[in-house]
């Protein structure tokens, strides 16, 4: 754990008992303070108390007398589409509002670095697609190349929850923009913007606002590296901004669309391949085509940001070459899940998003495309064009049939996971892939991505065994 600094004997309010906010109240005790719990769940409420944790209903008058912060977990607004009232109240009252992440950055440098032949260095990724592999990916590489190192943030272990890194210790963050947003610190010695899609808006209030939201990570942490993917107009003018030239190797160019030659330093993938260039030479190339953990151009887009990355690190390309062939995937994201009679099945439930399943779509042929679930603002305009490769779509979900209306693809109105693989299963022929991406969340029949992934694994795996008859 890292114990929160700079708040020992200090009354502390935590807003939103999950994972998170739980970790939090945790890591401010053990720094000494003293953590004033609050959750609309009594649940949570009960968890807290049971590990001896204060609850005090924030919203009640006179609640932040005495308070000197308020720490929010990430699901709860701040300013929109309106901000949550005990955050309003805090406010109201000249009370400090901050998340585990700005305390996280604030609390992990210790006096003990001054001891270490080499500071522990920390890399957080933003974007809106690919952070998860991302930071997998560059999980992955560290490991197989031995170095001591620990994944946190949107993905594995909550920030506060990581053991205190060690001498020459790399802390990978996947940081959302409900956690960049807030945080009153943002220091990484790394920093990575993979790409900027439609996401999240009515949270940040537009596009604007969800730019803002990512930005705050390079324009406050002034990280001694950024890594920025130049294919949207957003990355091209951060990339600018943080830039004094174009030789200045302090910002490292991504593309998957585009060579990048320029006096910088640059690592892009064209066709399968992925190449470095460092003051207009080539210094390194690796063939991405095999690599069967990094399906389609999106994830080639991921492995330059993990590579660009690691060689800040000054990991060799050979080095991390062998780790790239050897990623296995993660869960839900383009994740293999079989293959019958030459018909390949692919759970890419974390596509919640009309930029991420048009990516999907672009990495695979002959696709029966399994779609659905609750649309996002910005409608599926996005998809227009992007179905090139769908044989048929199979749309489940409650809106199943307006859903279908809008695709520019054949479409069977399925309604559930069960009759989507089942139809599309029976429709398959060899050299087929059955896609799950479904370009939307999964709130209106699932919990969340994971479940409606569980689903698809568990309806394909049914299929799978009728046909060899177990």
């Amino acid at each position: 754990m890292i114990p929160v600094r700079g708040y020992k004997g200090a009354n502390v309010a935590v807003l939103g008992l999950g994972r998170s906010g739980l970790v939090a109240a945790r890591a401010l005790s053990a720094g000494g303070a003293n953590p004033i719990c609050w959750d609309d769940n009594p649940a949570a409420r009960e968890t807290a108390e049971s590990e001896g944790f204060t609850c005090r209903d924030l919203s009640k008058q006179g609640a932040f007398e005495g308070v000197a912060a308020l720490i929010v977990s990430p699901g709860i607004p701040h300013l929109y589409p309106k901000p949550n009232p005990v955050v309003r109240a805090a406010l109201e009252a000249g009370v400090p509002v901050d998340n585990d992440i700005g305390l996280f950055f604030r609390s992990v440098a210790t006096p003990q670095w001054d001891n270490y032949e080499q500071p522990p260095r920390i890399i957080a990724v933003t974007g809106s697609n690919g952070k998860s592999t991302t930071v997998a990916l560059l999980q992955h590489i560290l490991e197989s190349a031995g170095r001591e190192s620990q994944l946190a943030g949107n993905i594995g272990r909550g920030v506060l929850d990581i053991d205190p890194p060690g001498d020459g210790g790399i802390v990978v963050l996947e940081l959302s923009s409900y956690q960049t947003d807030l945080a009153r610190a943002l220091t990484p010695d790394i920093a990575v913007f993979t790409n900027l899609s439609p996401d999240h808006l009515d949270r940040h209030a537009g596009m604007g606002g969800y730019f803002a939201a990512k930005r705050r990570l390079f324009a406050e942490g002034g990280p001694d590296r950024a890594i920025i993917g130049i294919d949207e107009e957003e990355g091209l003018y951060l990339a600018g901004q943080l830039s004094e030239g174009n030789g200045d190797d302090r910002v490292i160019r991504l593309s998957n669309t585009r060579k990048l030659t320029g006096a910088g330093w640059n690592v892009f993938a064209r066709k399968g391949f992925l190449s470095e260039y460092r003051k207009g030479k080539q210094a390194a190339s690796i063939d991405l085509r095999a690599f069967t953990g990094l399906p389609g151009a999106h994830n080639h887009q991921n492995a330059c940001a993990a590579y660009a990355a690691a060689r800040c690190l000054g990991l060799a390309p050979r080095l991390i070459e062998g780790a790239l062939e050897t990623y296995p995937g993660l869960p839900h994201r383009s994740q293999i899940i079989g293959d019958a009679k030459g018909v390949r099945y692919v759970n890419d439930s974390k596509a919640t998003n009309v930029d991420s399943a048009a990516k999907a779509l672009g990495a695979f042929k002959k696709i029966r495309w399994i779609c659905g679930g609750l649309e996002k603002d910005g409608g599926l305009d996005g998809l227009k064009g992007a179905a090139g490769n769908v044989t048929k779509a199979y749309v489940i979900g409650r809106e199943a049939a307006q859903f279908a209306m809008q695709l520019d693809v054949e479409a069977e109105v399925c309604t559930t996971m069960e009759r989507a693989v089942a139809k599309a299963a029976a429709e398959a022929e060899a050299g087929d892939t059955v896609l799950l991406a479904p370009a939307a969340a999964s709130f209106d029949q699932y919990d969340s991505f994971e479940k409606r992934g569980e689903d698809f694994i568990a309806q394909v795996e049914k299929q799978l065994n009728a046909k060899s008859g177990a």
